[in-house]
């Protein structure tokens, strides 16, 4: 059994990361929502092509997932530390800004700058 520290990360972890990105995407399926989301997923769906709605929503649900760690981390619910190549460490929660969700989400963020794989930009028509 872990010590009483690591439970509670694991608390934390479970709760604030996966149960908010599962409560977030089952929210997208909502018939009445209206995110770019969930119109993207449901003209995907009534295409009818079970391949193509998982090429869509896999991307997005790992984006939601990442998002909320990151947030996490924004609001000082889970502080963590990084070490860098060089090897400075840099402690993300305050280094962080309080904008590493928004770093990551962003049009022109981490996932559009280093992501080799597809991601869907619902930003986009936000950026001046």
């Amino acid at each position: 059994m872990p010590i009483p520290e690591i439970e509670e990360f694991a608390k934390i972890l479970v709760e604030h990361v996966r149960d908010a990105a599962i409560q977030s995407n089952d929210r997208e399926m909502n018939p009445d929502a209206g995110s770019p989301v969930a119109k993207r997923w449901r003209e995907v769906a009534a295409a009818g092509n079970v391949e193509a709605l998982l090429k869509t929503v896999i991307p997005d649900i790992v984006d939601d997932t990442v998002f909320y760690l990151l947030q996490a981390i924004d609001e000082g619910l889970v502080t963590l530390s990084f070490i860098a190549s060089n090897g400075k460490v840099v402690n993300l929660s305050k280094e962080g800004l309080g904008e590493l969700s928004g770093w990551y989400m962003g049009s022109d963020g981490w996932r559009a700058t280093h992501s080799k794989e597809r991601l869907a930009d619902d930003f986009s028509a936000l950026v001046e």
